[in-house]
């Protein structure tokens, strides 16, 4: 295998223990990598974070192609429950184990490693950007959208966008994605009145409204699928009272519902629609209701086209799987992009991602390395 080995790279990421927020030199690995290939290196360092932003070519060039990533990793878990060193990267039986094997620092490794050997065997006409945050896997206040920001800062721009998250549910190269369904979260706190369990008509029990209110949300049909969404979602994520006692009615309640929503909705509509099935409980119940909402993400669609196409071609070609083009899963900082240009996602098969004894195959890495190389041929060529 000829070039940079985009395993020893993977291998040397994992080896930074690098969860959000810290940096632990993952990013100066690749600085390094990138500089020494003669690509300009800037910061768009924000809160904290550390991102970097590097660019092969010219400026502003029409034709500019650019890869997104993030080198932050979720925390352990039961770390007496992994059975391989969580940043040892060890290879046993042909599978690299670690944190952020599969999720991503495989395929922050696989993309600048396909692009340090394209731009010295082959220099494009045009501009290679390549934009890695350290925050992705928290809040992602400080990342993809500080160097999103540096970049309108300073007249820098892609034209399209590929994020090299791990997409592929069963076998590497059966899924490209193509957009993300919108994320909320909405938290609620009922006050009613507490009293004695034996009198319940001296108090004013929240209990009862909750659980109306939650059941109203959870059995309400949002709608029923568009023509690159699957229906949206409302699951009720938690319901508290924190009242130990069996004598009491409690004078509060909280809870949390998170909506997973299509190019039906958005986050201005759910929370209007939210309000109103609060306001309904409210004078039902006569209880006081605080709601809160979080907007994780708006919903977003690249129609299939030139980009998908380009991306979808590659794939089959190294792996002879013809990719579906999907909208499912969580959000990603592709939420964050599509406002810039267009872009997909594709990357490595994501089963272990999170998990306890993360671990990828050595192949696969080798493989996601050819599949972007062969995306900048193309988009090149």
């Amino acid at each position: 295998m000829s070039g940079i080995d985009p395993a020893e790279l993977t291998a040397d990421l994992v080896r930074c223990p690098s969860i959000t927020p810290a940096d632990a030199g993952a990013l100066d690995i690749l600085a390094n990598l990138l500089g020494d290939a003669g690509f300009e290196l800037s910061w768009a360092d924000r809160g904290g974070i550390r991102n970097l932003f590097a660019r092969w070519g010219e400026k502003g060039h029409a034709r500019t192609f650019g890869f997104n990533g993030h080198t932050d990793v979720v925390p352990l878990g039961d770390e007496a429950a992994w059975t391989m060193p969580p940043f040892g990267a060890e290879i046993k039986d042909g599978i690299m184990y670690g944190r952020g094997t599969t999720d991503m620092k495989s395929g922050v490794a696989a993309f600048a490693a396909a692009a340090v050997d394209f731009v010295k065997e082959t220099p494009p006409n045009g501009a290679l950007i390549i934009a890695i945050t350290g925050d992705e896997e928290a809040d992602a206040i400080d990342g993809t959208t500080a160097l999103l920001e540096h970049m309108d800062n300073n007249n820098e721009a892609m034209s399209v966008c590929l994020v090299g998250e791990p997409t592929c549910p069963n076998e590497m190269g059966d899924m490209i994605k193509i957009g993300r369904r919108g994320s909320l979260t909405a938290f609620f706190k009922l006050t009613g009145k507490q009293g004695h369990a034996a009198y319940p008509h001296r108090a004013n029990n929240p209990l009862p409204a909750m659980m109306r209110l939650m059941d109203r949300l959870a059995s309400h049909e949002l709608d029923t699928g568009t023509d690159h969404f699957d229906a949206s979602t409302l699951a009720v994520v938690t319901v508290d009272t924190g009242n130990p006692a069996t004598n009491v009615i409690p004078a509060d309640c909280s809870a949390a519902a998170n909506i997973r929503f299509n190019d039906t909705h958005s986050g201005a509509s759910l929370s209007a629609w939210l309000q109103g099935e609060a306001d309904k409980i409210i004078a039902e119940f006569g209880v006081e209701i605080d709601l809160r909402i979080k907007i994780s993400g708006e919903s977003f669609v690249t129609a299939p086209g030139e980009l998908s196409n380009l991306v979808s071609a590659a794939v089959q070609a190294e792996t002879n799987i013809v990719p579906e083009l999907s909208t499912t899963g969580g959000t990603s900082d592709a939420r964050f992009i599509k406002n810039h240009c267009p872009v997909v996602e594709f990357g490595l098969v994501g089963q272990s991602m999170h998990q306890v004894d993360e671990h990828v195959k050595v192949a696969h890495i080798h493989q996601l390395k050819s599949i972007y190389g062969r995306i900048l041929r193309d988009y090149f060529a």
